[in-house]
């Protein structure tokens, strides 16, 4: 199974550092309105005269150019627009001495150099955020994509051993029995060697086929997740002798990718119950409303003894609540929880809201 790089999202790492606008036409495009904005600014500043101060109007091209073409035009433009207030300012200005005059020039000058940097910082802030966020979405992508492939590779596994090893072992136990047959009609004593190969061949035959239906349990149709469930009931019931028993009523859910899931969550909640939550009991409800699905395994064990999700991921290694959290994300619109059960034990729900235009039905 290949996946396409194509459709991943692509970290913006180190983007806070570079301008909007590196080079080329629409950077000297930009460059001439800083400029136009700040002539038009120190032209109304002459008109109107000192008694209406508009050099807080001078940022306006200083970040534009500062956001726009980064640091270094940025800090340029704050020069330019301290000598633009400056000729501004001559012929009619309250200074009485030319000190003064300069000392309200370095005041502007180190407010517009602090607009220039701020600006600048903002956007690098902006960008590193942009890029933190890519990166968590690439980072899902990629797990999604590890759970597409592991889930083909079990189908892949799965459909091999039912049309392969499953069929040549069944050929082989109608051959043994056969032989069975023949040897008992001869009256030959090894015909009772016979039946217990056929016998051995048709144990092999189950074992082989529920292993199978293991990796590959959900059939595409509309039943699929319940006949799976049904089926994991019954089979882990008969193995580790621990009662299995499955909820539902006309369940239907036609999305094959979600059932598959689903399937895979109660397989390890169910696996987690028996193994380390020592259950002597464990009931699968599965409920189909208008607007959701509800997946919910609950056990009789020893539950989470310290009352929360992180007891029970150090007890279990980890690995299985990780997946089935994860399984849940990658189905979208799920919510996964797993919480203690009133007189103990432990409940794995698994909520999952039908579709925008696929519906759910019951």
């Amino acid at each position: 199974m290949e996946i396409s790089n194509t459709d991943r999202p692509m970290a913006a790492v180190g983007l806070g550092d570079q301008p909007l606008f590196a080079g080329g036409s629409m950077a000297a495009l930009v460059f001439l309105v800083c400029v136009a904005l700040t002539g038009a600014v120190a032209f109304v500043d002459w008109r109107v005269g000192w008694e209406i101060s508009l050099f807080i109007f001078y940022a306006v091209p200083i970040a534009l150019a500062s956001w726009s073409l980064g640091s270094t035009f940025g800090m340029g433009m704050a020069l330019l627009c301290s000598g633009a207030w400056l000729i501004a300012q001559i012929g009619a200005n309250p200074f009485a001495t030319t000190l003064g005059l300069m000392l309200a020039l370095a005041n502007r000058m180190f407010y517009f150099c602090v607009t220039s940097l701020a600006t600048v910082a903002v956007r690098k802030r902006r960008m590193a955020d942009q890029a933190r966020i890519l990166a968590l979405e690439e980072l899902r992508q990629v797990e999604r994509d590890l759970m597409k492939v592991s889930e083909h590779e079990h189908q892949r596994i799965g459909q091999d051993l039912h049309d392969g090893l499953c069929q040549q072992l069944a050929s082989i136990s109608c051959a043994a029995g056969a032989l069975a047959q023949e040897l008992k009609q001869r009256e030959d004593g090894a015909a009772s060697d016979a039946e217990l190969i056929e016998r051995a061949l048709q144990r092999a035959v189950r074992e082989a086929r529920d292993l199978a239906h293991g990796i590959l349990p959900v059939h595409v149709d509309r039943q699929g997740l319940a006949v799976a469930l049904s089926k994991l009931a019954s089979n882990t019931t008969t193995l580790t002798g621990t009662p299995i028993t499955l909820h539902e009523t006309d369940f239907q859910f036609d999305d094959p990718s979600r059932s598959m899931h689903l399937y895979r969550i109660a397989q390890e909640a169910v696996a987690n119950a028996v193994r380390h939550g020592q259950a002597s009991r464990v009931e699968i409800f599965l409920t189909a409303g208008r607007e959701e699905v509800e997946l919910r395994i609950e056990d009789d064990g020893i539950g989470l003894a310290l009352g929360s999700e992180a007891h029970m991921e150090s007890r279990s290694g980890g690995m299985g609540l990780r997946t089935m959290r994860y399984r849940a994300q990658s189905m979208g619109n799920a919510e996964f929880s797993m919480q203690r059960r009133d007189g103990g034990g432990t409940v794995v729900r698994c909520r999952v809201r039908k579709p925008v235009a696929a519906g759910i039905e019951s």
